[in-house]
């Protein structure tokens, strides 16, 4: 005589799942409604069948009503499912945003050339400058009459003719530039927290999962017992076959359908997040370059009045003196300026190419 162990019954089909779904169903609100519902609707499916069996007629109200129960509960789950499947990579709102973004780039890089040309314009004014302080210094020694520094104003007439390199054309396109910056990182700003508010909602939508099992369980108890009610076995076993489904199966499906999303979502954050940086580089460097011309301002207005007095007046020697103590300051600042101009130039390249690989790189996924 052997020993004889009591062997416990074998689980249920997709117990597992079944229990799952229990839990999910105790701590999800929504997805308890869901179940309420869908409780409600297979019951009454399951028993319009009932009462045709009961007249042993199988009447077409009755598989009307099962046939409507399982595309409402059809409908309920595609709802969701659809929001997962889309592609946000080709979304028409990211795509404008891109384009946006790289168009202001490009606009800031023109402006950035506008700027080049005039420092070369300052640099030519600071040229005028040394040449007539040479002048002077070279007249003063010399001595002579009434028109001893007759050179000198020449120089100071020029450089007051090339005037201020600085135009009102170019503050305007500043302006336009630094607006749309500013606009962009608002714009950048408010896709970044519908990202975030995706990703949240993004573990809620893990309910689908078992809205899917709970949905194919539901049709396959109905499909069980219309195959029963229904008289000719070849229309039995037809619909017999349907409770072949892997059912489990299906909740693995929209597991890895919400992860891929989830990547997708956090590839576009990513995306965005580097536009938001590159952007951010941007209006400090314009900040920056802000600081800097109107410093440069300030100075060459001071030269050009202090030349245009000594080429009224006369009174050469004094203005002379006035424009030697701003000049170095004046050299200065455009060494600084061009430095900043650079910069700026090589962060909105950097950030172009780096926003770029973002997108390339997350599409490939």
């Amino acid at each position: 005589m052997g020993n004889t162990h009591a062997r416990s019954p074998p689980d249920p089909p997709h117990a597992s799942e079944l229990n799952a779904y229990e839990a999910a169903c105790l701590a999800d609100p929504d997805l308890r409604s869901f179940d309420s519902n869908l409780q409600a609707r297979t019951s009454h499916a399951i028993g319009a069948v009932a009462a045709g069996v009961e007249v042993r007629a199988l009447s077409f109200d009755s598989l009307r009503e099962v046939t409507g129960c399982l595309m409402e509960m059809n409908q309920e789950v595609v709802r969701v499912i659809l929001d997962c499947k889309q592609d946000i990579w080709r979304t028409q709102e990211l795509f404008e945003l891109v384009e946006e973004y790289f168009e202001n780039s490009l606009q800031t890089l023109d402006f950035l050339s506008a700027l080049d040309k005039c420092l070369k314009h300052a640099r030519d004014s600071q040229l005028l400058i040394h040449i007539a302080l040479q002048q002077f210094e070279e007249e003063d020694r010399q001595g002579g009459g009434a028109d001893k520094y007759a050179r000198t104003l020449e120089e100071l007439r020029n450089f007051k003719a090339a005037g201020d390199p600085f135009t009102e054309e170019f503050f305007r396109i500043f302006q336009a530039v630094y607006r749309n910056q500013i606009t962009m990182l608002e714009k950048l700003q408010l896709r970044k927290s519908k990202l975030d508010k995706k990703l949240k909602s993004i573990h809620a939508w893990r309910k689908v999962s078992s809205m899917i099992f709970a949905a194919t369980f539901a049709a396959i108890l109905i499909c069980s017992v219309v195959a029963a009610a229904v008289a000719a076995p070849p229309v039995a076993a037809a619909l017999a076959a349907a409770t072949s489904v892997p059912v489990g199966s299906m909740g693995k499906w929209i597991d890895s359908l919400l992860k891929n999303y989830e990547s997708a979502v956090k590839g576009q954050k990513e995306a965005v997040i580097s536009m938001k940086v590159g952007t951010g580089l941007a209006i400090r460097d314009l900040e920056n370059i802000r600081v800097l011309v109107d410093r440069l301002e300030i100075e060459i207005q001071s030269m050009l009045q202090n030349a245009g007095l000594a080429v009224e007046e006369g009174s050469v020697k004094i203005r002379v003196v006035e424009i030697r103590k701003k000049l170095s300051a004046f050299m200065k600042n455009i060494d600084k300026l061009g430095v900043q101009a650079d910069n700026c130039s090589r962060d909105i390249r950097r950030a172009r190419t780096v926003v770029l690989q973002r997108i390339i790189k997350n599409s490939n996924q």
